[in-house]
C-alpha cells in the first residue's frame, strides 16, 4: 500500500482517466482537445506500469522505466502533433476535425 491507498483506487482512478480520453478522442471536435486526450490516455498508462510495478516487484524499476520511455514518446508525439496542427491551421484556418478533410486544392 502507497500511503494508504490501495492499489485498487489508482487503477480505478487511472480506468477512469483512460475512459475519459476515449471519450474526448472520440467526441471532439477540436484538434488540440483531440491531442489533450490522446495525452490522457498515455499518462493513464504510465501510472498503471508504476503502480503495478510498484506493487509486484518494489524492488526493480522496470515499470519507471517504461513510463519515462512513454513519457518521452509522448513528449515527442506532441511535439510533431502540434507542427502539423499549426501547420493545417496556415493552410486552412482552422482547427477543427471536420475542415481537415476537404482541401482547397
Amino acid at each position: 500500500m502507497i500511503l494508504g491507498v490501495s492499489i485498487y483506487e489508482i487503477l480505478s482512478l487511472t480506468t477512469i482517466l483512460f475512459f475519459i480520453g476515449i471519450y474526448g478522442f472520440f467526441t471532439r471536435k477540436n484538434l488540440i482537445s483531440v491531442l489533450m486526450s490522446i495525452e490522457l490516455i498515455l499518462n493513464a498508462t504510465v501510472i498503471n506500469f508504476v503502480v503495478i510495478n510498484k506493487y509486484m516487484f518494489p524492488d526493480k524499476l522496470e515499470g519507471a522505466i517504461f513510463g519515462i520511455f512513454i513519457i518521452a514518446v509522448a513528449a515527442a508525439e506532441t511535439a510533431l502533433a502540434i507542427a502539423i496542427i499549426i501547420n493545417l491551421y496556415r493552410q486552412i484556418t482552422s482547427v477543427e476535425v471536420d475542415d481537415t478533410t476537404t482541401s482547397k486544392y
